[in-house]
């Protein structure tokens, strides 16, 4: 396969999980300064989203197969 077609997955994968990162920094900021239990239980879930977004596979074809040792 070639590796022009796994761009966008990859693009979109990084776009949507820097724009979590992103909410969640946002949300921790406003749970030091105007809402604070709100900002900071919010800012839990939007982070570990963020997270799980950067580890998402990509379908088979787009993966990087490392030979077993």
């Amino acid at each position: 396969m070639k590796a022009t077609q796994c761009v966008p997955q990859k693009i979109s994968k990084l776009m949507i999980g820097s724009i979590m990162l992103a909410a969640a920094a946002a949300l921790v900021v406003i749970g030091v300064t105007l809402l604070p239990v709100f900002g900071f239980v919010m800012a839990i879930p939007v982070t570990a989203l963020a997270i799980y977004t950067f580890r998402l596979h990509l379908n088979d074809q787009c993966e990087i197969d490392f030979p077993d040792k």
